[in-house]
Order: C-alpha cells, then sequence, then structure tokens
C-alpha cells in the first residue's frame, strides 16, 4: 500500500498557520477557516483510510492462454468493507486510462476486453485500486492479492492459400498435392474402438462385414515435416510472420492426416495426428520460440515425407537440411516473396516455393528449381 499525504499535509498546514496567525494578531475572524481547514484534512484523511482498510481487489482471467488478437475477457472485482470508499479509480496494466469506481458502492465490477498484437509471455502486474476524497486531498492505494499473473498469448493460425486463389487450395508439386498427409500403408489389424473412420478399411468391411483398421507406418519420416528457422533475421515483423506460418501450416497438415513440427534447438520433431492431439504442446513451444536459433538438421535427413522449411528470411541458396533430405516434395517458405520467382502459395505473410531437384550451391544465388 501506498499514501499521498501532500493535499492533507497542505490544508493541515494552512489550517494551523491560519489558527496561530488569529491568535497572534487577535483576528476572530481566522480562526473560522483555519479551524475548517484543519477538520476538513483529519475527516478527509479518516475517511479514506478507514474505507481502504477494507478494500479487497481481485481479478479473474477468462484464460491463462490467448491468440495473437483474439480477446481476453478479464474481470476486476472491488469490494468495500464497512465504510464505503467514497471516490476512486482502478489502475490496471490492461487498461489504457484508469476507470473510475462510482462513489459509495461497496462492491464494482469492471470488466475488460484485452487484446495482444504480439505472441510471447506476458507479465500482468497487480491491478490496484487508489482510494480517494471527493477533493483529492488524501489518497491511498489497496493492490490486489497475490503476485502477478502471466498470460501466453499463441500464434494465429491463418489459412494456407494457392497462390493466385481467393480461397484456401492444395499445392500442387509434380502431380500431387503436395500439403497433403503423406502417409504409407503398413498392413491390417482388427477394429479398435476409437480409430478414425479414415483408417477403416472399407473394402474389406464390403467383402466379410468385418471391421479392420489400416495401419500406418510407425516411423514418423513419411509424415509432413514442417522445420522453422529462426537463424539470421533482422526484422521483427519477419519473425513473427515465420512462426504464424510454420503454425498455420501445421494445423493445415495434420487435418489431413497427420505431420511433425521441428522447432529451432530441438532434436526431435513434435508428431501431431489428425485429431490435433501434440498440438496444443507445439502452439505453447512455437509462442516462445526465440530468434536467433536454427533447426538440428540431423532430424531431417532421412525422412521420406514432404519437407517444407520455414525461414525466418528471405534465403539466397537453399538451406543445408533441405539439400539433405531425401524426400519426394521440398517447400521453402518465406517472409514477402522473393524476386523473380513464382510463389506456389501464401500463409501469414510468407509465400511457399516448390523446389524441384535441389542440390547445394557452389556460388551465387538459389539454384533449385522454383516452379
Amino acid at each position: 500500500m501506498g499514501s499521498g499525504w501532500r493535499g492533507a499535509g497542505g490544508t493541515t498546514a494552512l489550517g494551523a498557520t491560519l489558527v496561530i496567525l488569529a491568535g497572534v494578531i487577535d483576528a476572530p475572524a481566522l480562526y473560522v477557516p483555519g479551524l475548517v481547514l484543519l477538520l476538513l484534512s483529519a475527516g478527509a484523511t479518516l475517511w479514506v483510510h478507514g474505507s481502504a482498510r477494507g478494500v479487497e481487489v481481485r481479478r479473474h482471467l477468462s484464460a491463462r492462454r490467448v491468440v495473437e488478437d483474439e480477446p481476453l475477457l478479464v474481470e476486476v472485482e472491488i469490494s468495500a468493507g464497512r465504510l464505503a470508499p467514497p471516490a476512486g479509480e482502478l489502475h490496471d496494466p490492461l487498461l489504457r486510462t484508469p476507470a473510475p469506481l462510482n462513489p459509495g458502492r461497496r462492491r464494482t465490477r469492471v470488466r475488460i476486453r484485452a487484446r495482444f498484437a504480439r505472441r510471447g509471455r506476458r507479465e500482468l502486474p497487480v491491478p490496484e485500486v487508489v482510494v480517494r476524497d471527493p477533493l483529492s486531498l488524501v489518497s491511498r492505494s489497496v493492490a490486489a492479492a497475490g503476485p502477478a499473473e502471466e498470460v501466453l498469448v499463441l500464434p494465429r493460425i491463418e489459412p494456407v492459400l494457392a497462390a493466385g486463389a481467393g480461397g484456401e487450395g492444395a499445392v500442387v508439386v509434380g502431380g500431387r498435392p503436395a500439403l497433403a498427409a503423406e502417409v504409407d500403408l503398413d498392413g491390417i489389424r482388427p477394429h479398435r474402438p476409437g480409430t478414425p473412420a479414415a483408417r477403416i478399411a472399407w473394402p474389406i468391411y464390403a467383402r466379410r462385414g468385418e471391421l479392420h483398421d489400416r495401419v500406418l507406418r510407425a516411423d514418423s519420416d513419411a509424415r509432413p515435416l514442417v522445420v522453422l528457422d529462426l537463424r539470421g533475421t533482422r526484422v521483427e515483423s519477419d519473425l513473427d510472420a515465420a512462426v504464424r506460418a510454420a503454425a498455420s501450416l501445421t494445423v493445415h497438415l495434420a487435418k489431413r492426416g497427420g505431420c511433425a513440427l521441428l522447432l529451432p534447438g530441438a532434436r526431435r520433431p513434435l508428431l501431431i495426428d489428425e485429431g490435433l492431439r501434440g498440438w496444443p504442446a507445439a502452439h505453447a513451444r512455437l509462442a516462445l520460440a526465440e530468434e536467433g536459433k536454427g533447426p538440428a538438421t540431423a532430424a531431417i535427413g532421412a525422412r521420406r515425407g514432404l519437407l517444407i522449411w520455414v525461414a525466418a528470411r528471405a534465403l539466397s541458396q537453399p538451406p543445408r537440411g533441405l539439400t539433405r533430405t531425401s524426400g519426394p516434395a521440398r517447400l521453402l517458405v518465406v517472409p514477402g516473396s522473393l524476386a523473380g520467382r513464382r510463389a506456389s502459395f501464401t500463409v501469414a505473410g510468407c509465400s511457399g516455393y516448390s523446389l524441384g531437384a535441389v542440390r547445394a550451391p557452389a556460388r551465387g544465388p538459389m539454384t533449385a528449381e522454383a516452379r
């Protein structure tokens, strides 16, 4: 708690001066204003401090995680003790300006719709109520009990748009949908409850009347892999665009059969299935991804599925991880666009380019063919 005494102290000093002066120069007329000022200062001090003693401030957050630019509903509840505050205002970091409190009310609720433009962890200092008298002679602040709260702001998900199209579409590489999950059939097994309908072997059911599940190869190297590379960026907006693009592509691919996501600094990809299991944890890690970190290329070389490399800068040549993979399709995603090259798709302010036969160039600009 903090106290403001400047107004009351000045009023008390002025009142005392008038009373003393009235006695020194024998001017009874000065007693009245002097005593009034003294009583006013004392009354304001007792009123404010008495009412502030019973004030309690509580803040309730609707969620601890929120997506960029989506509203976070916050309610601050102020309750008074036996003596209602004469006046006051709520100070909260989520408010642009303090919210005035209705004088004399024992319970007040202030509702806030907060939005965060950038991903990351946000610490919210505790709110406080400043109780004061109507003349602002005395004020006293009462902070909410407990430590500061934290909110994790997640990167938003944006649609993947085929270049030149007005809606969401699949990118075609070599005559195949490049943004569809690529998985290999490994066998048939008796049906297990809870298996998605897409995995049921319907032809066998039609012949035998028995449910069987198609078993996909357990190795995750056949799934599409989204790789996030945050090295070398100089523009903050490019960094955020790359993270949003990686998040959007991951969700896009996961809904079409599952995929994997390799984060900067991680040695193993995170697996996300078509039911988006594993996505909440991956989404949180994307929110905290740091600038200057790149992926571990050792986790890329043996993959046989689609590889999407999302960079936070425009690259002049293919990254090393793209040249080492043996997958059938490779896509490079960069913020903005590459001059002289036609993008296959766009997502979150980034452009995606389909690479043909990739080879590590000795010198000069990117030599991989971009369709």
